[in-house]
Formats: structure tokens, sequence, C-alpha cells
């Protein structure tokens, strides 16, 4: 988890020092804050655009698929927090697979959930099905 860190924190690293250079070459010379502001202001606005488009097209077939989708980016952001929260207090240990078995939970529980509401959805429609046919046997 550690190097994992490490190595989305040098991306990070590396990212930031060419945004600097190339705005140092257009000659804008911003303020820390304000390369926050315009970098996370662009990126989370194409990223919202994009995040719309999909959602807007999932949520022909089920609002559910997003409901997914949201649970689980807020779970990650969660064990990703609790791990490093882990690493600077040292109560706990920083491991990936903590961080796996966390989201491996959250995927088994999910699957009992969609496998008793599919049981629970079938069953209501063999029950309505059972009972439209005594109906219209009763009408004959």
């Amino acid at each position: 988890m550690v190097q994992f860190i490490k190595f989305i924190v040098g991306i990070i690293n590396e990212l930031h020092d060419k945004i600097i250079v190339l705005l140092s070459l257009l000659g804008l010379n911003f303020t820390d804050k304000e390369l926050h502001f315009w970098v996370f202001g662009i990126a989370g606005i194409i990223l919202f655009v994009f995040v719309d488009k999909i959602f807007k097209w999932i949520s022909k077939w089920s609002i559910t698929a997003i409901s997914f989708i949201y649970t689980i980016t807020f779970l990650i952001i969660m064990v990703l927090a609790i791990e490093i929260q882990q690493k600077i207090t040292g109560r706990g240990n920083m491991e990936f697979n903590d961080a796996l078995a966390s989201i491996l939970g959250f995927l088994a529980f999910f699957g009992v959930y969609v496998a008793m509401k599919f049981l629970l959805n079938l069953s209501i429609k063999l029950y309505k099905g059972m009972t439209e046919d005594k109906r219209m046997d009763g009408d004959e």
C-alpha cells in the first residue's frame, strides 16, 4: 500500500512540476493555491461532463448501477483514507490487502443483496402469474 501511494504521489508530483514549467514558459506565475483552483476547476468540470454523460446513459437501464458506482467510489476513498490514517497514527498496519479485503467485503454483501432482490422479484412475478392464472380459470 505504501508503494502504491508513493507511486501515485510520484505521478502527481511530476505532473505538478510539468504544469509549473509550462505556466512559467507562458509567463504565468500562479501561486500554489491559484494553481489548485485552476487545475481542479478544469479537471473537475471535464470529469463532471464525462461522468454525467455516462450516468445518463446508465440510468436508461438502472438507477441501481449508478448507486453501486457511487457507493463503491465512496468506499474506495474511505478505505484509502483509513489506511493512510493507520500509517500516520501507527494504529494498525497500512496494507494493500486490508484495502482489498474491505472492498471485497462490500462486493460479497452486494452480491448477496442482488441475489436476494432477484429472488424476491422472481417470487413476486411467479405469485402474480399464478393468481392471474386462477382468475382466468374462474372467469371461464
